[in-house]
């Protein structure tokens, strides 16, 4: 609570928060931030190893808050964080597991820059064309998606009547052929 007072995080902090007086040690961070407070700086500099951050139940005001130098981060949970786009995420090149369930996100066209991404939970956005899945298309090593509680789900997009025989499973796989697990039940599965 008070640590985070100032108005970034500055080295100091990270060690409280980490709990260790060598940055190069932490591999894992979990912390609740308002970016609308205070301003994370470009603390990754200062967390030269981290390769998991959550920072779930947080407010940013965007992607673009985290700076630009986790390039070695491998996972990242960012649910519920009142995320409406994700600018900024290709900042984050090394992303192989990514959390973003329960924001406000409807574009995913700024994934494509995450090559080696295999994990993807998108539970319960605002993803109303089925289309947007093509930009998963080009995450090569994507295996693993939730979409459920998306528009999409029901209906292909927002301006379409809901069709008895629409069948999301089967449409999300066409456009992610390489797709392994849907809603954590085998994409064959339709």
């Amino acid at each position: 609570g008070e640590l985070l007072l100032d108005e970034h995080l500055s080295p100091r902090k990270l060690q409280i928060l980490a709990g260790v007086d060598d940055l190069q040690q932490v591999k894992a961070l979990e912390m609740r931030v308002d970016t609308r407070e205070i301003s994370l700086g470009n603390f990754g500099v200062h967390l030269p190893n981290l390769r998991e951050l959550k920072l779930n139940n947080s407010l940013l005001v965007s992607v673009r808050d985290l700076g630009t130098s986790l390039s070695c981060l491998r996972v990242l949970w960012m649910a519920r964080c009142g995320l409406s786009d994700l600018d900024g995420i290709s900042s984050c090149s090394s992303l192989k597991e990514l959390y973003i369930a329960y924001n406000n996100i409807s574009d995913l066209s700024q994934l494509t820059w995450l090559d080696h991404l295999e994990v993807l939970d998108l539970e319960g956005n605002n993803i109303e064309d089925i289309n947007q899945m093509q930009y998963l298309q080009l995450c090569c090593k994507l295996s693993h998606l939730t979409v459920e509680g998306n528009l999409i789900c029901l209906k292909p997009n927002a301006e379409s009547e809901e069709e008895p025989d629409y069948n999301y499973r089967a449409e999300v796989k066409k456009l992610i052929p390489h797709l392994k697990y849907l809603d954590k039940i085998p994409a064959s599965q339709t």
